[in-house]
């Protein structure tokens, strides 16, 4: 089990004592007793624990027990608050004053006392600190001795807590930036000084050659090498595909690579020798993400330790990837629900450094615990288009377009679509949810293509699957602005299918080696991004984007607004958008509010 933040519940009530504090002490309690239940029966952290809460040992009635509860907080490890009171209590004595907690108030909407006018004072006494707080209020008035959780009440504190307690797992944790920039993509321009005054984590950088000394050195456990390897036989190596590389003739004086298969493929002998190379390199970033107790255990104490990374991304163009086997297996596999070792929660490790879309694959996965996609959001297939391609015109979902999400030979085969829920539909599990027949439907579903070698001289393998269609799926990326600082956009949609005819034909135009999803956003006629599906793309403000499973573009605003990173692109209701009350004095319109208070804040960590 990992150490994870926990919830602190924060019972607040009115102080005066010889009557009305003690009428409202059973209840007060009571609500903050519910709020527990609530959160710990409903979410869990990314090893399937239930996300705990911490109950204040009193109610909070005056300044003296806040200084008793923060202290609690302390030493139980806390990360976020959610205070609840059913009355008036005293506000600034009584509120959570610890700047870098997400804080969350619920007044209870009831006659008898009034939790709503403290809930209103002290939304205010936040805003008026610059400590903002979300507020969570009931649309309709319950009876004071009726402790239940209202539905609408229960949706905004999950909605918290979820992006509360994703806030509070990244702050300590560090980025992995293994290698540096790659073939000129700014997001793998990695941002330390960003990371760390907007997510509270440091940035560790390890040059590439460090793999090679382990692989040279043996430094990896050779126990694990070796069931590894059962395991690649089994399940890997009877899935290899078609070596396009053998149908490619060779150009004379192609520089600095070896060729001693048929056209650009490689031999029999040196497939083999990629396949243990490329598993090697495979624990190797898991081990320097990580750590590893074995490898202590061989002698190597710093090797052991690890670089306490949450998330991570690999460079490998082009001067790795000109020189050794690529990374697309241990991208594809450690952003992947299982492996040799069985089923596990499912790393973050960005293709080409990208920390930018790494971190967007980060804020999905904490919110769902499930895999996630990285892709380039490559093309946008219109009607027309594909029917003077194909020779007729897409239907259902695709009948107005879409796009070719597909990445350079590595993502999650979770995004097969191979594993079903139970009424056969296709979707994406947290790990504990998988069975032993969805880890091989997966792994059935997945083709190791010989790597491309116009693209990667070194060789290796890369994932080739097509996505099922029928997932609900989110869109989303980080991008930074000078002068601005971060923004996200996201767009939720859903996985199409293509007839297997304009699939292969689509497919082929662009690489037949590399993992493809056809996605299709859903659209908003009142939005200009959302008007149609080329709109979403033409809005798109990067060449990489993350896919999550499920419709989460609601937690991924109300997690944004805790880190102040404002939202310039979604299709969400206004109904379903759940920020801190300040939000509400910057302004009507709610995107230019979240702009504003974005700035106004700043980031937590600063």
């Amino acid at each position: 089990m990992n150490n994870y933040p926990k919830i602190g519940i924060r019972p607040t009530i009115d102080g005066r004592q010889g009557g009305v504090r003690e009428s409202l002490e059973q209840k007060t309690m009571a609500l903050a007793k519910a709020v527990t239940q609530l959160i710990s029966s409903n979410l869990r952290n990314g090893d399937g624990s239930p996300v705990e809460c911490v109950i204040a040992d009193t109610t909070i009635g005056r300044v003296a027990e806040s200084a008793a509860c923060a202290q609690k907080f302390e030493r139980e490890g806390v990360g976020a608050t959610i205070t609840v009171t059913s009355c008036w209590c005293y506000g600034s004595e009584t509120m959570d004053m610890n700047p870098h907690y997400p804080k969350a108030v619920w007044g209870f909407n009831g006659t008898e006392r009034p939790g709503a006018v403290y809930l209103a004072a002290v939304l205010a006494a936040h805003a008026q600190k610059g400590l903002p707080a979300f507020g969570i209020y009931g649309h309709d008035v319950q009876d004071l001795d009726d402790n239940t959780i209202p539905a609408d009440v229960a949706e905004k504190l999950l909605r918290f807590a979820r992006a509360a307690q994703a806030v509070a797992t990244m702050k300590g944790k560090s980025y992995l930036s293994l290698g540096n920039t790659c073939m000129g993509i700014a997001g793998s321009i990695v941002n330390a000084d960003f990371l760390q005054q907007y997510l509270g984590m440091r940035t560790e950088y390890v040059s590439l050659v460090e793999i090679l000394r382990r692989v040279d050195f043996g430094i990896f456990d050779p126990d694990e090498f070796n069931k590894a390897m059962q395991w690649v036989e089994k399940y890997c190596k009877p899935q290899e595909g078609h070596d396009y590389n053998e149908d490619r003739p060779l150009f004379p004086g192609t520089p600095m690579t070896t060729f001693n298969g048929k056209g650009k493929g490689k031999n029999r002998q040196e497939k083999d020798a990629d396949w243990e190379f490329t598993v090697k390199t495979m624990m190797i970033i898991r081990d320097l993400m990580h750590g590893n107790p074995r490898l202590l255990e061989m002698g190597y104490k710093e090797e052991a330790l690890g670089h306490n990374a949450i998330f991570g991304g690999v460079q490998g163009q082009r001067q790795w990837t000109d020189y050794k086997p690529n990374f697309d297996f241990p991208e594809s596999m450690l952003c992947t629900s299982f492996d040799w070792n069985g089923r596990r929660e499912a790393d973050v490790l960005a293709t080409e450094n990208d920390f930018l879309n790494g971190m967007s694959m980060l804020f999905g996965h904490l919110l769902t615990n499930r895999g996630v996609m990285f892709s380039d959001i490559r093309t946008y297939w219109s009607p027309e288009a594909v029917e003077r391609v194909a020779g007729h015109r897409p239907e259902g979902l695709a009948a107005g377009g879409f796009i070719h999400l597909i990445n350079s030979g590595a993502t999650t085969l979770d995004a097969t679509g191979a594993m079903t829920d139970a009424n056969g539909n296709p979707t994406m599990k947290e790990f504990w949810n998988m069975t032993d027949a969805d880890v091989e439907a997966c792994l059935k579903a997945t083709s190791w293509m010989p790597a491309d070698r116009d693209y990667f001289r070194g060789g290796g393998y890369s994932s080739h699957f097509v996505t099922k269609g029928g997932m609900p799926m989110t869109m989303m990326r980080i991008n930074m602005v000078q002068g601005l600082g971060p923004v996200l956009q996201l767009a939720e949609g859903w996985t199409v299918e293509l007839d297997a005819e304009t699939h292969n034909i689509l497919d082929k135009r662009t690489d037949p080696t590399w993992p493809t999803t056809w996605f299709v956003p859903r659209l908003d006629a009142t939005k200009d991004c959302f008007k149609d599906v080329y709109s979403v793309m033409n809005c798109w403000g990067a060449n990489h984007g993350a896919i999550a499973y499920g419709h989460i573009g609601a937690d991924l605003l109300t997690l944004c607004s805790i880190l102040r990173i404002p939202v310039c692109m979604h299709n969400i209701a206004d109904k379903d958008i759940f920020r801190p009350a300040a939000w509400n004095a910057f302004g009507m319109d709610k995107e230019g509010a979240d702009y504003r208070a974005c700035k106004n804040f700043g980031p937590i960590y600063k």
